[in-house]
């Protein structure tokens, strides 16, 4: 019986063959597709840079120029015969105090309605006789501001008047956005914020060297104002915010770290727990106004607190964060090892040393870093602020957190809505700037911290 031998060996080969181009095509596949996932992250990556890029560089490209204002520095000779005041009234011997408060009364009274205008206009023309031909028109150059300055000069130091001294003071706004270029110089007089007289003198007065961009402190040291807008600052809503962030950090950062602690380590696992922190991680997803109209219905209504207070807007706030604190604490104390939990156990210690001796310290670099971005993200916040009165005008620096106050995020909204908008945008930019200065310092803050207290186990 004849057979036909077949070739197994040749067909084994054919079989590996194809089996390795399958596995070198597939290899080749998921080396593509990985190609491709790389260069789709980079982009991506790529883009948020770009993007982030153009936001930083719009807002400084804003921002940075408003750090500096026209001021005019001129040489102020405190005349006797234009102020026309009498010399401070000193008590008298035996003189009872009532009467000499109403004496000093009536001499502060009488140096408010001095002359102040005719002596910042004589201050030019001292040190620019050539702007006679404008004399009517000096006084507009200043913000009304620098009239009260000079009497508080004079109020602080009385044997100030007859001497002479070098001030810088700040231009009017319209001075200000004029010299700057913000306004188009090809418009007619009908549409330009100042007349032409004006116009002309301080272009001459910035070509003599008289009227000269300098770093603006007063954006840092004065209030917001609408009476003399040249030196509406910061400074108010800047110990506003202080005082809120104390207020948060001294409330929402203790509650939220102790409730944590009970929560993950020594609360029961039950029903009552299980709901406990599904509202904790739905408060956390909660909009911002809902805790502002929280705040406004207890703190304000019910507890008749201030309106407009640091207090109020600290107490909101504090609510705010609460979750945020309780998450990142929770997270932190996860972290930890069991083993660490388990080895403090088995040699002797109670489950509270276990806590706060082993566990706790441990896990403190996380607990930092999530309370300090709670605080950084509260500091941003303005909508909660907006129902607790935060929005109304304040001129004045609080003293207390119970005093009437602006925030920084409420400063900026304020601003962005004046209607000089040439001259405000530029000071919105800067006070966002400030704002995410402190912002960036406080989660460069945390980032350093968590390095430094960083403990691997």
């Amino acid at each position: 019986m004849n057979t036909t031998p077949t070739n197994t060996s040749g067909a084994s080969i054919s079989t590996k063959a194809e089996r390795l181009a399958t596995i070198q095509a597939s290899l080749l596949q998921r080396h593509r597709k990985e190609t491709r996932f790389r260069l789709m992250g980079l982009f991506s990556v790529s883009l948020a840079l770009i993007f982030v890029v153009i936001l930083f560089g719009s807002i400084l490209s804003r921002g940075l120029p408003a750090f500096w204002q026209s001021v005019i520095t001129v040489e102020v000779f405190f005349d006797p015969e234009i102020l026309e005041i009498e010399e401070k009234p000193e008590i008298e011997p035996g003189e009872v105090p009532a009467v000499y408060q109403a004496r000093l009364d009536a001499w502060t009274t009488d140096l408010s309605f001095a002359d102040w205008n005719k002596l910042l206009e004589a201050s030019v023309l001292n040190v620019s006789p050539s702007s006679e031909p404008y004399a009517r028109e000096l006084r507009r150059l200043f913000t009304s501001g620098e009239r009260f300055r000079m009497r508080d000069m004079v109020l602080a130091e009385p044997e100030i008047i007859g001497q002479r001294r070098e001030i810088s003071m700040l231009a009017d706004a319209n001075v200000d956005v004029w010299l700057r270029g913000n306004v188009d110089r090809s418009l007619p007089d009908s549409q330009q914020q100042m007349g032409p007289e004006l116009r002309a003198l301080a272009d001459k007065l910035k070509a003599e060297g008289i009227i000269k961009l300098k770093f603006s402190t007063s954006l840092f040291s004065n209030p917001d104002s609408r009476s003399s807008l040249a030196s509406a600052g910061l400074a108010g809503a800047i110990v506003g915010s202080l005082f809120m962030m104390l207020i948060v950090i001294f409330i929402s950062v203790p509650v939220g770290v102790a409730s944590a602690i009970y929560l993950e380590e020594f609360a029961p696992k039950n029903r009552i727990t299980d709901l406990v922190e599904v509202n904790i991680n739905n408060l956390a997803a909660v909009p911002s106004i809902v805790f502002g109209l929280l705040g406004a219905a207890i703190f304000i209504n019910w507890l008749n607190l201030p309106i407009s207070a640091p207090l109020v807007g600290g107490l909101v706030l504090s609510l705010m964060t609460l979750p945020t604190v309780i998450i990142t604490t929770r997270a932190s104390l996860r972290a930890v090892p069991p083993s660490i939990r388990q080895a403090a156990l088995g040699i002797g210690a109670s489950k509270v040393q276990m806590v706060f001796h082993h566990v706790l310290p441990l896990a403190i670099p996380g607990i930092l870093t999530g309370a300090i971005l709670g605080v950084a993200q509260a500091l941003g916040e303005t909508a909660p602020l907006l129902l607790v009165g935060m929005s109304a005008f304040v001129a004045s620096i609080p003293a207390t957190p119970l005093d009437q106050s602006s925030a920084l995020p409420v400063q900026i909204y304020l601003w962005q809505a004046n209607e000089l908008r040439n001259f405000f945008e530029g000071r919105t930019a800067a006070a966002i700037v400030v704002l995410l200065g402190v912002m960036l310092m406080l989660n460069g803050f945390a980032i350093w911290l968590r390095k430094k207290l960083e403990i691997r186990w």
